[in-house]
């Protein structure tokens, strides 16, 4: 099906659309409605990730990764910019205006960056599991519970025990 989707999208077919948000719709806005609150930004994120993947569709590779990948990362980034965006503004509302980065701080961040994925891969799969629904996808501890069929203090004590475990790993850097 996934593939039927690609092709007509690649194409620029308006039934690629349809069958897209047909198939698909539940999980955008499963990732979107976790990470912004407000029912009329999800609604406005997830249309705009429509356009992203309408406008994206030519460089979406198969062998890369499978489309429900890339329809995840596109929908996550797109949700974390209206977050970012959101922030920003009441930010420089706030303060009249925005935070500069120093390219020093750019290179640190990336390489803390490189260290937490490496740390993340040596972790068990449950416990990625874990880790990126809470801290890739911001899932609230109640929602990861449910879903896995489990307690809330339960998913709290392996988070705690994650995070132990990537400070060790990281030396002491992961809060």
């Amino acid at each position: 099906m996934h593939d039927r989707v690609v092709e007509l999208l690649k194409a620029q077919n308006d039934e690629g659309l349809r069958l897209l948000k047909q198939r698909y719709t539940g999980l955008i806005h499963y990732i979107v409605a976790g990470i912004l609150p407000d029912r009329d930004d999800t609604d406005e994120c997830i249309n705009d990730i429509y356009m992203k993947i309408w406008t994206a569709a030519g460089s979406y590779t198969p062998g890369k990764s499978k489309f429900t990948t890339w329809l995840t990362v596109i929908s996550r980034n797109t949700a974390l910019d209206y977050l970012k965006h959101r922030q920003r503004t009441y930010a420089e509302l706030g303060k009249g205006f925005a935070d500069r980065t120093s390219p020093e701080e750019v290179v640190l961040c990336r390489e803390k960056e490189r260290e937490l994925k490496g740390a993340v891969a040596a972790l068990t799969s449950e416990e990625q599991h874990i880790f990126y629904r809470k801290y890739y996808y911001l899932q609230r501890t109640a929602q990861i519970a449910a879903e896995l069929g489990m307690t809330e203090r339960s998913v709290e004590g392996k988070l705690y025990r994650l995070r132990k475990k990537l400070q060790r790993a990281l030396g002491g850097g992961f809060r």
